[in-house]
Formats: C-alpha cells, structure tokens, sequence
C-alpha cells in the first residue's frame, strides 16, 4: 500500500484525519434535510470536500457526488503515491471499487421531477449517472487507467471486498497495481427514510449529536449515516521497489463468507468463518493480531454479535487485544465503510497507535472484550490487524493488515 485518499467527514488530510479520530472527536451533527413541509433534523456526517482543481467543470455535471467524492479521493491516494505524472495515473492498473447504491442523489433528482413536477424531462445523463460502476469508470477516464475496472455492490461490505479482490489480484500475478476503495453519498431524503423504516438509526443523546454513535455502549441505539470516498493504491513489492516507493502499510490476507441466514440479522457463524478465512489466508495465528478495527455500527443486536464471534474466532486471545469502533465518529459510510475504515487501520499500524471507540461511557456487559473507550492508546508493537466489513444479506468480509516491514531506497 503506497498511497491512500481521503474524502470523509473529519476531511481529506490523512494526519489531521488521524489526529482528530484519536482524540476521540466525532463529526456527526444534525442538519436540516428535506422539503419545508416535509423535512426533519437529521443525524448525519457529512463530508466536505471541493473538486475544483481536480475535476474539470465539464465533468461535474456528469458526476453524481459519490463519483465526484471518489474522483478526488484518487486523486489524493496517487499524488500521495507519487504516480501522478502530468496528472495521469499508471495506465497498466486496475481500479476495483465498492459502491452500496449508486448514484442515490440523481434518482432522488429523477423521481421528484417525474413525481413532483409531473414531467419527464430528466437530465438526459441520468442512467449513467445513477449506474453504481460511474465511480469507478470516472476514475479509469479522469486518470487514463486502462486496466480492468471492476464494482462491488455488497452493501456494508462493498469495499472491504473490492480491497480484497484487488489484493488477491496482485498476489495471484494479474496486475502490479491496483486503484482500489470505496465511495457513498446517500445521504438524501429518500435514502434516510428508508434506513428509519429500519428501526437502525441512532437517536440523538442527551450529551448532544456528536455523542449518538455509541457502539459497544450500554445505551447504543443505532447507527448514524455519513458519506465520504476512501480510495488507496496496491502495488507489488517488485514495483515499488522499481521506483523506490515507501510502503505504508501491507495487505497479507482477506476472508469472506455468507451467513445464509437472514437479510438483515447478522450470525455469528458467518463471521466467525470470514475471520477464520482472513487469518488462515494470511498463515496466521489468532495470537498474532493486536487489534481488530470492528464493524460495530451501534445496533443493539450487531454489537454483541460480533463481539461472539471475535471471541469465537480468536478464542482467548480476543481478550487481549484492543477492538475499536470509528463509527462511532464519522458514521456509518455503508458502501466506502469498509474502505475508510481499513484506511484508518492502516494508518494506525503506520503510527503505532490506536483509535477509540468513543462515547463508550457505560460499555454493554455483553461487549466486555476491551474496547477502547474514549480515548487513543499508544500501541508501538502492534504489528498486524483486521477490519472486519459485515453487510446486510449476510456478506462478511474481513482483510488483514500489516505493519510495513519493507523500505526500499529510490534507485
């Protein structure tokens, strides 16, 4: 891993991303969303971003903001790598992106001209502004990318399984690189509607909006929604070494599994197996890792769910190491949530410390692993992680990271 880019809602600069997750500071707030006679305050975290300078004005009305978002998060992540060259990326790679729904803020456009205004006259780019492989087709043209451009639509677990993919690629000797990540931007009325039919949406807390997200907690109500691009770039050692990159981080296993049992209830079973999977993919054993970045969204069922299965899949050692839910922070990102939060344990391992789980004032006896309640620890020694992405139709995906190990000087 050579490069990584940000859209998110703590922004776009890595260390200042970090920096503020490990203080424990939350991005969620409430905004006003909907129509005058329609709208409410709404729970979100939304993130702020400006694509000028690095999508032309021409583009951008062909872009729905999840492609837009995960335009310029590309950009940051092969900047960061150094393989911008007269704004051009390596025209060899592949880009294998995950995406939940697509283009949700042009069908909500589309639907409210057709059902609101009762005329047909939609923008005539509305199909493939809506499609959910417009991110990742935006990323091939915008950066001359001729390698495979492949889209994973698996819910929660889109670009955990994009990442994967894109490793297993290099292993297995198809590409030397590969732009590979996560966007979403549903944060519309349509969309946030449908999430509070759920019944999976937090209530905001008495101590305000920034402390809704309360995974693990005694009082977790749900899961609040946020929106961002998380984009990083996989190399092969051979060809870092060819050009003398510094690695970041490395992948070195990546697990999957179907629970076969419900749409919307999670089981431990299936997630036990992608845990199992990730580890024996990466010739691990339990006892090697030291911290697990969960997927804890805040339900009151999916917390304790996985916090059985890290029991099951680890045994004894679960109980010593460090779990930690950034949801808690900057939301739930559902398509790019497995991306941002693989970033996040990344940058984690890099700096040799850990982000909490915050507003875990009264942890749920039934989460008792140790999950770093409100504030950053110091973890020098950690050496490998997992990011666990478990999604709706019971899609688990789990990746294994590494400290990096290699440097190479520039030849």
């Amino acid at each position: 891993m050579t490069g990584i880019g940000l859209v998110s809602p703590h922004g776009g600069d890595l260390d200042e991303v970090f920096e503020r997750l490990y203080a424990g500071e939350s991005a969620i707030r409430k905004v006003r969303s909907g129509t005058e006679e329609s709208g409410a305050d709404v729970l979100l975290a939304l993130a702020e971003f400006d694509p000028a300078g690095v999508i032309p004005k021409t583009q951008l009305f062909l872009m729905d903001r999840n492609s837009q978002m995960a335009a310029v998060a590309a950009h940051r992540a092969l900047a960061g790598a150094n393989l911008l060259v007269e704004d051009r990326g390596p025209t060899a790679a592949g880009v294998y992106m995950g995406c939940g729904l697509g283009g949700a803020n042009t069908m909500q456009e589309a639907y409210r001209i057709y059902y609101v205004r009762h005329s047909r006259k939609v923008k005539p780019a509305s199909v493939p502004l809506i499609m959910a492989n417009a991110p990742a087709s935006h990323i091939s043209m915008r950066y001359g990318i001729h390698g495979p451009s492949h889209t994973y639509s698996i819910a929660c677990s889109s670009s955990a399984v994009a990442i994967g993919e894109a490793f297993r690629a290099i292993r297995d000797g198809y590409l030397d690189c590969v732009v590979a990540g996560g966007t979403e931007s549903m944060l519309n009325d349509g969309a946030i509607v449908a999430w509070e039919a759920l019944s999976v949406l937090a209530k905001e807390h008495a101590d305000g909006p920034a402390a809704s997200s309360r995974p693990f907690a005694k009082d977790r109500t749900g899961f609040v929604l946020g929106e961002g691009a998380a984009v990083m770039i996989l190399e092969t050692a051979d060809a870092m070494r060819a050009r003398g990159a510094e690695p970041i981080a490395e992948i070195v296993g990546f697990g999957a599994s179907s629970d076969a049992h419900n749409l919307t209830q999670p089981a431990v079973g299936g997630q036990v197996q992608a845990m199992r999977a990730a580890l024996s993919d990466a010739a691990l054993p339990p006892e090697a890792i030291g911290y697990v970045n969960a997927h804890a969204t805040a339900t009151p069922a999916g917390d304790k769910i996985e916090i059985d299965a890290l029991k099951q899949a680890l045994g004894e050692h679960a109980r010593r190491i460090a779990v930690s839910s950034t949801k808690s922070m900057h939301g739930h990102l559902v398509g790019a949530a497995g991306a941002l939060e693989f970033a996040i344990t990344l940058l984690a391992l890099k700096k040799g410390r850990l982000p909490p789980t915050a507003n875990l004032t009264v942890p749920d006896p039934e989460c008792d692993l140790d999950c770093l309640p409100c504030k950053g620890r110091p973890a020098p020694d950690v050496e490998y992680a997992l990011s666990n992405s478990f999604a709706f139709g019971g899609s688990n995906a789990v990746l294994v990271a590494r400290r990096a190990r290699v440097h190479f000087s520039r030849p």
